[in-house]
């Protein structure tokens, strides 16, 4: 159970997570270039505080805006994407400041106001908000090439194991899809659980690894008009895609970009940066298919044997490092046979952590839909863009659960994703 003294502990991470992340960036690379899928850093670090402002400060407490500008310079719903670059930003040091004191008002309210579930409530939110955002943040030096971030508790750990192919074998029968109102805490898109039926099939039992991918790319995958569809070739002829975005030729190999650093292409790590329509084309390149989401679900958390589902693919345990690659301390995935603690009933390895999984599925809202209070999270959203599941090495663990849903439009490949497939019936 999360108690009000843990949530305060949350905060502070959270807000020293974020304050690691830009540390060592100069002002030019807080504002970074104008580019079309990542905000300025110096923006999105202000607009996290303000979005905590406001909801736990503003509308909760009903307190008055510690900045009159604030609504004007950081709301995500009002301020267009492109126009952030022009907005009279503070500096660095005023934003800083200003982020400092939003998280201590927000403590001190919990101290003050220990019982307080609602309180209770949009701390927590705005905790898994900045979360998100933290995690934008990484892929956003990885789009601009900075050095990769040091956050506390960053440690090398084992990241060779080996490939892990095959597949395992999914029964079919009914299923509840979403989250039950046992939940702690869940977002409006999981909201509720509803039956649905399942078809027996075939899953991998591990991510596309780059090895696979690579071999996608090397039979001319990119350039075969027939394993793309009517969107996806589209989009790569006017993006000019030949490969993954972050890989290059070196000699006989690839290498790809990690951060500022060319290494040489790992084969057994999962491949990473491929958009949905990447991803479909290789599913049909290699006659596979990406799972639903209510596949991906089942094989993440039914338990075949019980008929009941579990909150995380081992369990109901929070994660650790055996069982899944989590919040960001490794700087980057592991090979695909790594974390065997963490497997599902069905046998499926890394349902969490190590890279995000497109699933075939559209974002859409699931039966009896309901906004939450944020009513820009989830509803502006639905029927563009496609759902992921599992998290990546830098998801933070107390975010996810098995019935989490992520979402991105088909086109995005600057985000940690990859794929698993499933045979073809």
């Amino acid at each position: 159970m999360l108690t009000p003294a843990m949530l305060g502990e949350w905060v502070v991470d959270a807000r020293r997570r974020t304050f690691e992340l830009v540390a060592d960036l100069d002002d030019p690379q807080l504002l970074g270039s104008r580019l079309a899928i990542v905000n300025p850093l110096l923006w999105e670090i202000g607009h996290v505080a303000w979005f905590q402002e406001k909801w736990v400060l503003r509308h909760l407490l009903n307190e008055p805006p510690i900045r009159a500008d604030g609504d004007a310079l950081w709301d995500s719903a009002a301020v267009a994407h492109d126009a952030r670059w022009e907005l009279p930003l503070l500096s660095r040091r005023d934003t800083l400041a200003y982020m400092t004191e939003v998280r201590d008002r927000v403590l001190d309210r919990l101290v003050r106001h220990p019982s307080d579930r609602r309180l209770c409530h949009f701390a927590l939110y705005t905790v898994f908000h900045e979360d998100m955002h933290d995690e934008a943040f990484t892929y956003t030096r990885q789009t601009h090439g900075y050095p990769p971030p040091q956050v506390s508790g960053s440690r090398a750990t084992p990241t060779e194991a080996g490939p892990w192919p095959g597949d395992v074998l999914v029964p079919g029968g009914a299923m509840l899809l979403g989250a039950t109102a046992d939940e702690p805490f869940v977002f409006d898109n999981e909201k509720w659980a509803h039956p649905v039926i399942l078809a027996p099939f075939a899953i991998a039992r591990a991510p596309v690894t780059q090895h696979e991918f690579a071999a996608f790319v090397e039979d001319g995958g990119y350039r075969r008009r027939e394993l793309w569809s009517e969107e996806g070739w589209g989009w790569r002829t006017m993006v000019g895609a030949e490969r993954p975005v972050y890989w290059r030729h070196a000699g006989d190999g690839w290498e790809r970009r990690d951060f500022d650093r060319w290494l040489a292409l790992e084969p057994h790590r999962p491949v990473l940066h491929v958009s949905w329509h990447e991803a479909q084309a290789y599913c049909r390149w290699s006659r596979r298919r990406l799972p639903t989401e209510a596949e991906w679900e089942a094989a993440a958390a039914l338990d075949p044997t019980k008929g009941t589902k579990r909150r995380f693919p081992w369990g109901g345990a929070a994660p650790g490092p055996g069982q899944a690659r989590l919040d960001g301390g490794a700087l980057g995935c592991a090979d695909v046979a790594a974390c065997p603690e963490g497997d599902s009933p069905t046998g499926c390895r890394q349902m969490m952590g190590n890279v995000w999984e497109w699933t075939e599925s559209a974002f859409v809202p699931y039966p009896g839909f309901v906004p939450d209070a944020y009513k820009e999270y989830s509803e502006p959203w639905f029927h563009t863009h496609r759902v992921l599941r599992g998290g990546c090495w830098v998801t933070r663990g107390r975010l996810l659960r098995n019935t989490w849903r992520n979402f991105y439009p088909p086109d995005r490949r600057d985000v940690w994703a990859g794929l698993r497939t499933c045979a073809l019936p």
